[in-house]
């Protein structure tokens, strides 16, 4: 029989979504080599298209590798700033968009397009289901962790073609994120790009229609 899931786990599984943070600040204190497993080993229970289970996770462990890949954001972030309006740039300006520096753990996740998993099955008409199914790996391993009362950041600053020169991963291997993954500084019970005035999360009524 398959589990049953109450009330109670109901409410929990809510906090758990509305609790999830995209985390930019960490403390640098290591995390334990079986929490990085069992985290690891739950993401692989995200679901996939033909169950092809593309995704591909490493581990930056090299000091050299990682401030490579931090200066490479820090001059993406710049880059970027140089072509917004003067009242937004400030407002970007006070992002603080990576924790690479600090975070004990950084992974960049790859999906493996040329993978003989699934058989290709779901993925003839639209391949990038491939890469979809890496992000729902991704949003496994972030609630795994946020369960865990760690904290994960998506870091999106970077150009995916340098990641993976950096990384030296086979040219099948395409970027989809890097990540940043420990202990958050504080808890924040609203997220930063909230707090900060750039968004807000939305109505989620304004993001559905019917036909």
């Amino acid at each position: 029989m398959p589990p049953r899931f109450g009330p109670a786990f109901q409410d929990e599984l809510a906090a758990l979504l509305e609790w999830r943070r995209d985390v930019r600040h960490f403390r640098s204190d290591p995390l334990d080599e079986d929490t990085v497993a069992e985290l690891l080993a739950t993401a692989q229970l995200a679901p996939s298209v033909g169950n092809s289970q593309p995704w591909r996770f490493v581990r930056v462990r090299s000091a050299e590798l990682r401030e490579q890949l931090a200066l490479h954001a820090d001059a993406q972030v710049t880059r970027a700033g140089l072509s917004m309006s003067e009242e937004r740039r400030a407002a970007y300006s006070a992002l603080k968009l990576h924790g690479m520096r600090e975070a004990p753990e950084v992974i960049a996740v790859f999906c493996d397009d040329a993978t003989a998993s699934g058989s290709g099955l779901g993925a003839a008409t639209m391949p990038e289901t491939r890469g979809y199914s890496v992000v729902l790996a991704i949003h496994t391993l972030w609630l795994a962790a946020r369960a865990k009362g760690l904290g994960l950041g998506w870091v999106s600053v970077v150009a995916p073609g340098h990641v993976e020169n950096v990384l030296g991963v086979s040219p099948d291997w395409r970027l989809i994120a890097l990540l940043c993954l420990g202990h958050p500084l504080e808890p924040d019970d609203r997220p930063e790009l909230e707090r900060r005035g750039w968004q807000s999360r939305l109505d989620w009524q304004a993001n559905v229609s019917e036909r």
